[in-house]
Parts: C-alpha cells; sequence; structure tokens
C-alpha cells in the first residue's frame, strides 16, 4: 500500500504541473486581461508601468509562470486585484466555512443515500421503492437556487423557525453554548440544500449497486446456509455495494475547495463559492486562479483517498 501511495503521489505532480499551465494560459486568455482590471483609465504611462511592475504583468508570459509556480510552492498566491490581500489571508478567512458546511451536508448526505439506497434497493418494485425513487428523481431534477428559495420561504419567512442567511445574528452578544446554538440555526438551511443534492444522486448509484450485488452467487450461498437476511445484508452485501459509492462520493468530495457555489450565494454563507461569485464578477485573477489548482489538489487527493477506501472495504483489492 505504502509504493501503490507513493506511485500516485509521483504520478501526480506532473499532472498538476499541465493542469497549472492549461490553467494560468487560461485565466490570462479572458476577456480584458488583468490590464484592464487593474488600471484606472486616468493614470498616466508612468503610474500604469509602476503597476504593471508592481504585480509583474511587465514580464513575458512565461517568466510571469515561473515566477507564479514557484510562489505558489512555498504557499504564496500572489495579492487579490480588487483588496490588495494576500490570497492566502482570503483563504484563510473564507476555507472554514466551506469546510464546515460541506463536512455536516455531505457526511449527512452520505449516511442518508447509503440508507436509503439499501432501503430501495431490498424492497425492490415495492412501494416504499417507488416513493423513494421519485423523491430522488425530485431531489436530482430540482435546481438548487429554486430549492434553497422554497427552504427559505418555507422555514425562514412563512414559519419563522430559521434563520434565511449569514453564519451569525448581528447585534446580539452570545455565550458560547448559545453562539453555538444561533451557528446551528444558521447552518440547518444550507445544509439541508446541499446535502438534498448530493442524497439524490448518490442514493441511486447504492440502490443499483445492491441490486447487483444481492444477485451474486455468494449472496445465494450465503443465504443456503441458513445466514440470517441481516447478516447477509451487512456482513456481505453493504461491503461490496458500496464501492461505486466511494468513487461518486470522493469526486464530490473533492470539490470543497471551489465550495457550493449557488448554495453559497442563496444563504450568503463566506465561503469559498461565494468567493469565487465575488471575484469572477470583478476579474480578480490571482484568486481565480488559486482556487483552480486547489481545486485540482483536493480532487486528485480525494480520488487517491478513494483507491484506499477500495482495499480497506474490499479486502480482495490488494495493491502491489
Amino acid at each position: 500500500m505504502g509504493r501503490y501511495i507513493i506511485r500516485r503521489v509521483l504520478q501526480a505532480i506532473p499532472l498538476l504541473f499541465l493542469l497549472s499551465i492549461a490553467m494560468f494560459l487560461l485565466i490570462h486568455a479572458l476577456p480584458g486581461g488583468a490590464d484592464q482590471v487593474i488600471f484606472n483609465p486616468h493614470l498616466d504611462a508612468a503610474g500604469r508601468a509602476a503597476l504593471r511592475a508592481r504585480f509583474g504583468l511587465d514580464q513575458p508570459l512565461p517568466v510571469q509562470y515561473i515566477k507564479w509556480l514557484g510562489n505558489c510552492l512555498i504557499g504564496n498566491f500572489g495579492y487579490s486585484f480588487a483588496t490588495n490581500q494576500p490570497v492566502s489571508d482570503i483563504f484563510a478567512e473564507r476555507f472554514p466555512p466551506t469546510i464546515e458546511l460541506f463536512a455536516i451536508a455531505l457526511s449527512l448526505a452520505l449516511i442518508l443515500a447509503i440508507i436509503l439506497g439499501t432501503i430501495s434497493a431490498v424492497r425492490q418494485n415495492s412501494v416504499v421503492d417507488y416513493i423513494l425513487t421519485t423523491i430522488s428523481y425530485f431531489g436530482l431534477a430540482m435546481p438548487a437556487f429554486i430549492l434553497g428559495i422554497f427552504l427559505q420561504d418555507i422555514f425562514g419567512v412563512q414559519l419563522h423557525w430559521l434563520p434565511v442567511s449569514g453564519t451569525e445574528t448581528l447585534g446580539y452578544t452570545f455565550d458560547a453554548f448559545n453562539s453555538f446554538f444561533d451557528r446551528f440555526l444558521h447552518i440547518v438551511l444550507p445544509t439541508l440544500t446541499l446535502a438534498t443534492l448530493f442524497v439524490a444522486g448518490w442514493s441511486r448509484y447504492m440502490r443499483s449497486s445492491t441490486i447487483d450485488v444481492v444477485k451474486q452467487d455468494y449472496m445465494r450461498t450465503a443465504r443456503a446456509k441458513g445466514v440470517s437476511p441481516s447478516s447477509v445484508l451487512f456482513r456481505h452485501a453493504l461491503r461490496n455495494s458500496i464501492i461505486p459509492l466511494i468513487t461518486v462520493a470522493a469526486i464530490d468530495f473533492g470539490s470543497v475547495a471551489s465550495g457550493a457555489t449557488i448554495t453559497e450565494g442563496i444563504f450568503q454563507w463566506p465561503g469559498m463559492g461565494s468567493l469565487f461569485l465575488n471575484s469572477l464578477d470583478v476579474r480578480d485573477y490571482p484568486v481565480l486562479l488559486a482556487m483552480l489548482v486547489v481545486g485540482a489538489v483536493f480532487v486528485i487527493g480525494f480520488n487517491l483517498i478513494a483507491d484506499i477506501l477500495y482495499g480497506i472495504v474490499d479486502p480482495r483489492i490488494r495493491y502491489s
């Protein structure tokens, strides 16, 4: 396993290198260019030259890339065009709320998807299966912004049970417990919105995989030996049927670096998704480029984690 992990990490290095080149060229090819973003049209030639030198735009593109890559390797992603803050400081402020939202929403979605997908497979072609299938199709077809607005209107506007935006109630001073409870209330609606979207798709994968597994010969053999249905399901079927779900979930977990753009925008959640929208709106190229690179690292990393989990879940899988 150790050699396999080392080999995969070494394979990821040239992949990330090629991705960084593509992303760097893509950002610099966007209409308008960095000059149009940072320059005041009223600046004179000397002011323009000073700004170009300040952001390194006076150098050839290959030189800009090499310097940018070298800084990235030490965690320096440059300075924001919009706020002149270090991009790493912006990430340090925006990343924790996104991690908080994704950790709760995706954990809840994973648990519900396994439970609902397994029930739907075991009760195949029953009323329960049809109901769960209908609910899943509803979740797949429902856009995130529509679902979020519905939840805001029902639980926030009509029932006044939950806050509809932000991370905390402004203008109040709470003790530790009430502050935690206030934070919890604010995260409920964005968590439900995000989790619903993932449960809808993941439960379909779980159902299809479980149906295939329960029809295998070793499952019939276990039942013929008199093994209880619960043991057959949990000890034999579940561990094998969850493998395809690991792949899908790992890719979705890898998207944490780019945040839940639509969900965070609806609920004004100050995470990476809303940062991406704001940066795209003002064409803040250093922030956008850093988000693309970090997102690629997370996707590759979580795919490696998925491969490792294959060997843990299924003892038949061995890496040499």
